[in-house]
């Protein structure tokens, strides 16, 4: 994952009025906070952060924040939206080190069509994310599981996961994360066609 700079100025005044007022010079106050150093209060670029949060990587982007002359390594902890609007209001970004794990969720994406499709079964999955532990720098943007070659009623467990070097899932190793199940709305269709088509055939 490559490291996105994003400039920062230290805010010196909190408070609702000074929020108020930075959002209509087109800025919103953050935070950074996390081991190592106390809170930082801070003034970013809505557009600059939204622009890497709606990219592969997400919340899971390793910011390096440039602010008085240097640089500390973050990824976003939490946001603020205004509710209506959703427009960004306020960050908290949360200092790492490269030589430090973080745990972070990772979305789960299929590929493939499941054997158990091809008979007539549906893929069913079970979690769109997946808890992972690794160095900042390591973070997957997706975790791919191909489904090829799962049957019905077949199971993707953890353990059957294919991770990139350094990245460990926490998660229990026979959880199921994709299963290939009947499906039996389909079923009862073919079924129902099945029958009218014997009805039509008698006549």
């Amino acid at each position: 994952m490559d490291t996105q700079t994003l400039q920062a100025e230290v805010r010196a005044e909190r408070g609702k009025g000074p929020a108020r007022r930075l959002r209509a010079q087109g800025k919103i106050p953050a935070v950074v906070y996390g081991p190592g150093a106390e809170p930082t209060p801070l003034t970013v670029d809505p557009k600059d952060v939204e622009k890497h949060l709606r990219g592969a990587f997400g919340r899971n982007t390793l910011f390096s924040l440039a602010f008085e002359g240097k640089e500390e390594l973050a990824v976003v902890r939490d946001v603020t939206v205004e509710p209506a609007t959703r427009e960004l209001l306020h960050v908290d970004f949360y200092r790492v080190s490269l030589d430090r794990d973080v745990e972070v969720q990772v979305p789960i994406r299929t590929t493939g069509r499941a054997l158990g499709q091809v008979k007539g079964g549906a893929v069913n999955v079970a979690r769109r994310t997946v808890s992972v532990r690794c160095r900042p720098n390591l973070v997957p943007a997706e975790i791919v599981i191909d489904v090829t070659e799962v049957d019905l009623n077949g199971t993707v467990q953890v353990k059957d996961l294919s991770l990139p070097e350094g990245v460990v899932v926490t998660l229990k190793p026979e959880l199921s994360l994709v299963t290939v199940v009947e499906d039996k709305r389909a079923a009862r269709l073919a079924a129902k066609e099945a029958k009218e088509a014997e009805k039509a055939g008698k006549k």
